[in-house]
């Protein structure tokens, strides 16, 4: 068991000088503050062999400024390959179909919801369907049949409002 109470009273006596070297390094606080936090808990975890040196506070502040490097190059080679690569094609929005439907399934039962996503949209057997909801074969494929219509009906109601 690490001494606790050294360990205590070395972050206490060393958290915001840490924290101003590592903020002066980043120049973004909140960086700063993760990757002293992400030190300290390195050192608690060795606090038996780290709280023996000579100058436990040096160790922290090389392992915070490492830890903060790695982070800014990481930063620096995502922001290289986006250049390179340029950005990543967004994707449409959803078609006023399938906000249609996404409404209507709101409006099903959840067990017919449930039953209706895992079998056309996942592609499940009926009878996977009923192993993952924990439910008869026959039941599944009533939710399924009574879903459709219900779905069906409320669609049919949505394209007439449309019209």
């Amino acid at each position: 068991m690490p001494d606790v109470d050294g360990f205590d009273d070395f972050y206490r006596g060393s958290r915001q000088r840490l924290l101003g070297f590592v903020y002066v390094l980043t120049g973004d606080l909140g960086e700063a503050q993760d990757a002293v936090q992400e030190a300290y808990i390195r050192a608690w975890q060795r606090w038996s062999t780290v709280g023996g040196y000579d100058d436990p506070e040096a160790w922290v502040r090389v392992v915070a400024s490492r830890i903060a490097v790695s982070r800014w190059r990481s930063l620096r080679s995502r922001s290289r390959a986006y250049l390179r690569h340029g950005a990543e094609p967004s994707a449409p929005g959803p078609g006023t179909d399938t906000v249609e439907v996404v409404a209507a399934l709101r409006r099903l039962p959840e067990e017919q919801r449930t039953a209706l996503a895992l079998y056309y949209l996942l592609g499940m057997p009926v009878a996977e369907v009923a192993r993952e909801t924990e439910a008869p074969v026959g039941t599944v494929k009533a939710r399924l049949s009574r879903g459709r219509t219900a779905l069906a009906g409320l669609l049919a109601v949505s394209d007439l409002e449309e019209a």
